[in-house]
């Protein structure tokens, strides 16, 4: 198929064999050609001036105009030597300095040369581009807070994982990819099933997902009462099918009792119909019967097609509940657009003692709210609410410096570790605990003190 990527169109038909990391040239007609490599000739000696201050940008340095630009395209010179025709017919090129130079050739060849690096998707590839594109997708979670969430949650392969998030799949898909393809992964899910185009974009084999489950979020508290149950869904295929047949059996049989009793009172009608006619009138039926059993067989194969899935499912949410039954998670990730404070106070259930878990919020104040609602039912130590701090930096001989533009922000972090908590033993239960208490030498001091 097409696809239209930054104002250029391609296929990709002739990149299928090639090694990630290949640089392809977009030809005509959209079809990619791997590019040869061209040692560029740096024997001449630029001419570059000593400052830009004397170049005024009035448009009128660059004597190719629009319509000589396309007609050299329409020619079909490639775009390194479109480069090289700007790069003679601009006035002001020569007073530039050698860096302006260098970033006036790069900005061209990036407009003119249709040049296509095909690199192996990973988490900081995927997460830096639907930051930078689409980061409402992705909760405007940035790349840098995405590294410390794997961090805090100690992801490792072996691991069994809980992830609760509605970022496209983009944290289920780094988490898997850190873990890669050992361990277990339930990802908790809102409405009617879960969302993963970003774990799609990743490319795993079929085996990393052998071990990732899902389980409604409508259904965990059902789950921690003891009265979930499963019994909306069917219980298995093949009973299920059998009844549909016997019930088609009657309807059939039902069906043709009716067209017998339909048909005896036009007997004598029928003796005076043409031999002809009646011919007709025969095939036309076969033909009327052959369609309605085709039509019926697709029906049945419909049916248990759609019965088959939702047996599926059932097992599916059947191994999910049993996993998150154990209480033995070894993790917890939430990145959500809904108010962290129930997530997390429900899903914590779920989570054995002395493992991590990490909350992502776009803004502070849920957070600060958790971290409140945490510290008064216990249960959790080495509480941090922590925002990550990014500055990109140009690194470059002679002008290394930081970009002008920066990130504003990228969210907010609460993480911390359980404990056991013993029942009548929390601090929400207990307000006098909530009381701090002076230490006993600041109360000596006040009792000593005179009346």
């Amino acid at each position: 198929r097409k696809i239209i990527f930054e104002k250029q169109w391609f296929y990709l038909d002739n990149a299928i064999g090639h090694i990630y990391g290949t640089t392809f040239e977009v030809t005509s007609g959209g079809n990619l050609q791997p590019k040869q490599e061209v040692e560029e000739t740096t024997t001449e000696t630029k001419e570059a001036g000593t400052d830009n201050r004397n170049i005024v940008d009035d448009g009128k340095s660059q004597k190719l105009t629009h319509d000589d630009i396309k007609a050299l395209k329409d020619k079909g010179i490639k775009g390194q030597e479109i480069v090289q025709q700007l790069i003679e017919n601009s006035t002001t090129f020569r007073d530039k300095t050698e860096f302006a130079q260098d970033k006036y050739i790069k900005k061209k060849k990036k407009k003119y040369e249709a040049v296509i690096t095909i690199v192996k998707p990973s988490t900081r590839i995927l997460s830096t581009m639907y930051y930078a594109r689409e980061p409402g997708k992705i909760n405007h979670l940035r790349y840098d807070t995405l590294a410390q969430m794997l961090t805090l949650g100690n992801v490792h392969a072996g691991n069994k994982m809980i992830v609760m998030e509605t970022c496209a799949g983009l944290v289920l898909g780094a988490v898997m990819e850190r873990m890669g393809g050992y361990g277990s992964i339930i990802q908790m899910y809102p409405g009617g099933g879960p969302v993963r185009a970003a774990t799609s974009c990743f490319g795993f084999p079929k085996p990393f997902f052998d071990n990732l489950h899902e389980f409604p979020l409508s259904k965990v508290q059902s789950l921690l009462s003891g009265t979930f149950t499963t019994e909306t869904l069917p219980a298995e295929p093949e009973e299920n099918a059998l009844v549909e047949e016997e019930s088609n059996g009657l309807t059939e049989e039902k069906q043709t009792s009716l067209q017998e009793t339909e048909e005896e009172p036009t007997t004598e009608t029928a003796m005076e119909i043409n031999p002809t006619e009646e011919q007709d009138t025969m095939d036309v039926n076969a033909e009327d019967v052959e369609f309605k059993e085709n039509k019926e067989k697709d029906n049945k194969e419909n049916v248990r097609e759609k019965q088959m899935k939702q047996w599926e499912r059932r097992k599916k949410l059947i191994e999910a509940a049993a996993l998150l039954k154990e209480k033995n998670a070894d993790g917890l990730i939430v990145a959500s657009k809904f108010h962290p404070t129930p997530l997390l106070l429900s899903l914590l259930e779920f989570v054995a003692p002395s493992r991590p878990f990490v909350v992502y919020c776009q803004y502070k104040e849920p957070l600060l709210e958790c971290y409140t609602k945490l510290r008064e039912r216990g249960g959790v130590i080495n509480l941090k609410l922590s925002e990550t701090w990014l500055r990109n930096y140009q690194v470059l001989p002679d002008r290394s410096h930081p970009k002008l533009t920066m990130s504003g922000g990228g969210g907010y972090l609460l993480s911390g570790i359980t404990v056991v908590l013993e029942k009548g033993k929390s601090d929400s239960s207990n307000p006098e605990a909530l009381k701090m208490e002076e230490p006993s030498s600041k109360r000596c001091k006040l009792q000593d003190l005179p009346c």
